[in-house]
């Protein structure tokens, strides 16, 4: 995943990487935004920041467009907000790219989520090369630069001062902007990722290609902080330094600022998960497993307690009368049973009925593990031998203290 951002004010905006009908737009996931459809099976996402920026895109191309197309009036009101709309849609394409090669290489894609300054692909799984890393982020920044080349040639054959001239050329800038911010060497950018899958190749680690494209990141932050204001205010950006005024330094010092966070924030959290797929072998099923004693339904909670002090266990399974688990004796319900009642009631009563995907196999271990148990949420699950044989009781609670454990610990 990365996002990022053109770092012009006229055409503000970035764009990204990280089976289903078409529908009418609509809320489909939580925090996802307004559900779009479904290009190549993958949900498309506007988030409601999305509106806010087209609003800011509006307001912006339209005051430039009174002075270039005086005699729209408010029209031009219309004109620019086309003109945001046919610039995220340019913006979608980058994205659909990514997403593209993704399934390409049979990694899946979560979603594409249109949001405030750009795009974000929600890729579930790291590429299994350096190559194909670099094809991966590569991709978008390329389908950019073809569509500046696609606006750019009908913008060779309509007269200049008009509508579609104008159009066509911020939809050619505004994407070849997009693809040069993109290619910058530095995480979460799409550059950054092509200066990790080359580190990586160079060093045959995957974490170190992280931490220099992070930091590279993190540098591209602080630059892009100190540099915009500095590089508006001198007019090296086309525009002419003494007509800008202090509201326009104002807003370039902001735009500055935003892209400056989204970067660095960017770059953390890709350390971060880089960091996370690195502990992520240390968890493993069997090792975390509690010791537990079966228990028939009517047993009462004192008795199972009992049976499991003595055999130094931590859980209970309720079997029936052939030895076959049915159900999982919740901790958080034991607990709650005060010790003088704990007699008289029955473990059946504070059990959870075993489904399939409450089993895990006890070779279990990484994303592997992770995705299981995200794939059906419980508090404890029956981990099972390969011959079927009951191993123990994996809390979900232990798995979690394990995993902020393991990425407690330093990176290799």
């Amino acid at each position: 995943m990365d996002e990022s951002g053109d770092g012009r004010r006229p055409q503000p905006g970035p764009a990204g990487p990280g089976p289903g009908k078409d529908g009418p737009p609509r809320r489909d996931e939580p925090g996802g935004g307004i559900l779009m459809g479904r290009p190549f099976g993958v949900p498309v996402y506007v988030a409601p920041s999305w509106f806010l920026v087209a609003a800011l895109i509006t307001w912006v191309f339209g005051g430039q467009l009174d002075r270039v197309l005086p005699d729209l009036g408010a029209a031009r009101y219309l004109v620019a907000l086309f003109f945001a709309i046919a610039f995220y849609a340019s913006v979608l394409v980058h994205e659909l790219a990514h997403t593209i090669a993704a399934l390409r290489y049979k990694l899946p894609v979560r979603r594409i989520q249109l949001q405030f300054f750009g795009g974000v692909s929600e890729i579930e799984k790291e590429s299994e090369t350096p190559g194909r890393e670099f094809v991966l982020a590569f991709v978008g920044p390329l389908l950019s630069l073809v569509l500046g080349g696609l606006f750019y040639v009908p913008l060779r054959f309509v007269e200049r001062g008009t509508v579609p001239a104008v159009l066509l050329g911020g939809l050619m800038i505004s994407n070849l902007i997009v693809a040069a911010f993109n290619l910058l060497p530095g995480l979460p950018l799409d550059g950054g990722r092509m200066l990790r899958a080359v580190v990586w190749k160079i060093t045959g680690k995957p974490m170190s290609g992280t931490v220099a494209a992070a930091w590279a990141g993190r540098a591209l932050a602080v630059g892009t902080l100190v540099g915009l204001p500095l590089l508006t205010r001198s007019g090296s950006l086309g525009n002419d330094a003494g007509e800008i005024s202090g509201m326009d330094t104002l807003t370039d010092a902001l735009l500055a600022a935003i892209l400056a966070a989204i970067i660095w924030t960017g770059a953390g959290n890709s350390l971060r998960m880089a960091r996370l797929r690195e502990h992520l072998p240390a968890l493993r099923a069997r090792s975390l497993t509690r010791r537990a004693v079966p228990v028939e339904a009517a047993t009462p909670l004192s008795e199972a307690l009992r049976r499991a002090n003595e055999a130094g266990a931590r859980a209970l399974v309720v079997v029936d009368g052939t030895g076959e688990p049915k159900a999982l004796v919740r901790e958080t319900a034991i607990v709650a049973v005060p010790e003088h009642r704990r007699p008289w009631v029955a473990v059946s009563g504070l059990a959870q009925d075993l489904n399939d995907g409450m089993r895990i196999p006890a070779e279990l271990a990484g994303e592997a593990l992770l995705d299981r148990l995200k794939a059906t949420p419980a508090t404890e699950y029956l981990v099972v031998e390969e011959t079927g044989e009951i191993y123990g009781v994996l809390s979900t609670a232990d798995v979690e203290r394990a995993f902020v454990a393991a990425m407690a610990r330093p990176s290799a």
